[in-house]
């Protein structure tokens, strides 16, 4: 059993189908993580950087997950909001090394976790 099915199974999730946002800043390695929970025939070689956003889907043995891969860029975190309702899970990364920002990443980070539509859940 993997990961994700060892996670679903905790988390006791019902669904067939799960919609996961993955948010943080850029260059955090949002698109890498997402990468490594695909399975391992599905991983690409490649990761680039993404712009707007990108929608990954792949299976597990007992869910189907859809993975909405948000950008981090300034001017697209705006765009973050309008995905909450539809989520089933949240996956922000922090670049750890990335000192510099890490005020930043907690200023988005609390302003993800006081938006009513995640607040209340």
């Amino acid at each position: 059993m993997g990961l994700l099915d060892r996670l679903s199974v905790l988390l006791g999730l019902k669904k067939k189908e799960v919609h996961v946002l993955c948010l943080g800043l850029d260059n955090s390695g949002k698109t890498t993580i997402i990468n490594k929970l695909k399975p391992s025939n599905a991983q690409s070689q490649n990761i680039l950087p993404t712009i707007g956003f990108s929608i990954e889907k792949f299976k597990s043995s007992s869910l189907s997950f859809t993975v909405f891969d948000m950008s981090g860029q300034g001017r697209y975190r705006n765009l973050w909001e309008h995905y909450y309702k539809e989520g089933q899970a949240i996956i922000f990364v922090i670049d750890s090394s990335d000192r510099l920002r890490m005020v930043v990443a907690k200023e988005e980070l609390d302003t993800l976790l006081n938006h009513p539509d995640i607040k209340h859940r």
